[in-house]
């Protein structure tokens, strides 16, 4: 797991964990599934009517990666 820093923040890998910390997700828990260059696209879990993954774009700022 390469850590790269963005303004003294730990920037996510694909497949860490991640705590989101602002926003309409707040508090929710993800696994990472693409880093971009300002944010990462994270799986929040299953839609259970739809059957269909649950994924949102958050902000390098916005989240803290879970150990």
């Amino acid at each position: 797991m390469a850590e790269e820093t963005v303004n003294n923040l730990k920037k996510a890998d694909v497949g860490d964990t991640i705590s989101i910390t602002s926003g309409a997700e707040k508090g929710k828990k993800g696994r990472v599934v693409v880093v971009r260059d300002n944010s990462v696209i994270v799986d929040l879990g299953i839609n259970p009517k739809k059957d269909e993954p649950i994924k949102t774009v958050i902000s390098h700022k916005r989240y803290k990666v879970v150990k």
